[in-house]
């Protein structure tokens, strides 16, 4: 189920919301002693349709209904911040700058999130009353006692703010087929659902089963279109590893994503965004150290001064990753030797850099060339990925994104040779988790965890 179809969210996301937005810029006015203006009174209304647009596609909401309170007011204070950008670049364009007084706008861009995420934590406090009997708003019944109908039930359960309840499951099988800990009672056979539904005024209605295969699935749906009944599949999905699972439509038809990319749409150009912002930004600071290291690199040993390797990067496709060189060899071939402790390859300057993690500065430009991404599993050489993927189930999901100069793997203990397949089953599970699990909280976390690690110089060899 997505937003628009809990009343609370929906109100929240397409009327509230934007609301407050369009209040909030008239109370700053009121408290500043500014006269609202018809210029301001254009402003709320460009605002209010911005808003919704952008909320739709950021959507807080998600993490609002998954109990991740941080992420979900982080949501909140990003959508407003690309809402303000847009203001802000529209209003330079159309010259109405000078019809606005700073001050109002300032306290208008500052105060509207913070009572955004308030009213967020109040709604949800409200809804979490054990006074408030909710979930008798809409009542349903689930066809099919399996995993997917059992989740989904124990979730409506433990979130109050969806406004259902379940009353219990339908199925033909034996009870020894159910399975175990079920929360809610089980109403009878298939066959009884459509009599249960019209007794009760069920409103709602979930299959779990094999819809095509089961001609009495059929017939019931014909039957319950005789009931005021909403039908709804509930597809059992749970069996595979989900990774950024959604619903989608391709040309009008429906889809399901099983395993996806989390970079898609707007979470694609708040990446990249971010990227170049930082790639640049660092670049510009380092450009003296990195050329002082390029010169101690020439002069300390033969060779060139950037190492160039070819590594695996985004959907599995050869890219060219550089780095300053720290050993006598420039290996890139069928078969790589990963750098061990006390390995005689590495030059003494070399050494010192791969301690630092110096050696891995030139992959901001990477970064900006748009061949990696500040944070992303690491690359590896295409020998390693060549070896591991034939061990390690889902290794190659790695390069469903960007590469990274750092990842969770590496703020996580993971960082360096990895001498066994269990070291390396660990760091993929990492990169996975990342994928599963990404937001541009997360990746700020991680570039601060880096930080740390590198300076503890923890298994840099």
């Amino acid at each position: 189920m997505t937003a628009t179809d809990l009343p609370l969210l929906s109100f929240f996301q397409r009327v509230l919301d934007p609301l407050i937005i369009m209040g909030m810029l008239y109370l700053s006015s009121m408290l500043l002693g500014e006269p609202f203006t018809g210029y301001a009174l254009v402003l709320t209304v460009v605002a209010f349709f911005i808003s919704s647009s952008v909320y739709e596609h950021i959507d807080p909401y998600g993490a609002w209904r998954g109990g991740r309170l941080m992420a979900s007011a982080w949501n909140v204070v990003l959508g407003w911040a690309v809402t303000a950008t847009i203001l802000i670049l529209l209003a330079s364009l159309s010259g109405f700058t000078t019809h606005y007084a700073k001050q109002v706008v300032l306290v208008w861009f500052v105060s509207t999130p913070v009572v955004l995420v308030v009213s967020h934590l109040v709604a949800r406090r409200l809804l979490a009353d054990p006074e408030r009997d909710i979930n008798e708003v809409r009542s349903a019944v689930i066809i099919g006692a399996n995993q997917a109908s059992q989740r989904f039930a124990e979730t409506v359960e433990d979130h109050r703010h969806l406004f259902m309840r379940v009353h219990g499951y339908f199925d033909d099988r034996a009870q020894d087929r159910w399975p175990a800990d079920l929360r809610q009672p089980m109403l009878g056979k298939v066959p009884d659902v459509f009599d249960y539904v019209r007794k009760h005024h069920i409103r709602m209605v979930f299959i779990s089963q094999p819809i095509s295969a089961d001609p009495r699935v059929v017939n019931l749906i014909d039957q319950l279109q005789d009931t005021t009944a909403s039908v709804y599949f509930l597809p059992n999905i749970y069996v595979f590893d989900l990774m950024q699972a959604r619903f989608d439509n391709i040309g009008g038809m429906p889809v399901i994503a099983i395993c996806e990319s989390p970079f898609t749409g707007f979470n694609a150009f708040v990446k990249r965004a971010s990227d170049i912002v930082l790639a640049a930004s660092i670049s510009l600071l380092l450009l003296p150290i990195m050329a002082v290291i390029g010169l101690m690199v020439k002069l300390s040993s033969r060779g060139p001064m950037i190492f160039r390797q070819r590594r695996y990067g985004l959907h599995g496709e050869e890219i060219i990753v550089y780095k300053f060189r720290s050993m006598t060899v420039a290996e890139d071939g069928e078969r790589v030797v990963q750098a061990k402790k006390n390995d005689q390859r590495v030059t003494r300057i070399g050494g010192f850099l791969r301690r630092s993690s110096l050696d891995e500065l030139p992959q901001f430009i990477n970064v900006l060339q748009g061949r990696m991404s500040i944070v992303g599993p690491r690359p590896h050489a295409v020998a390693h990925n060549e070896q591991y993927r034939k061990l390690i189930k889902g290794y190659m999901l790695r390069h469903k994104v960007k590469p990274g100069i750092t990842g969770l793997a590496q703020v996580n203990g993971l960082r360096g040779e990895t001498e066994t397949l269990d070291k390396m089953q660990a760091r993929v599970e990492c990169d996975l988790d990342y994928l599963r699990n990404w937001s541009l909280w997360l990746d700020i976390w991680i570039i601060l965890r880096t930080v740390a690690v590198v300076l503890k110089r923890e298994n840099a060899h």
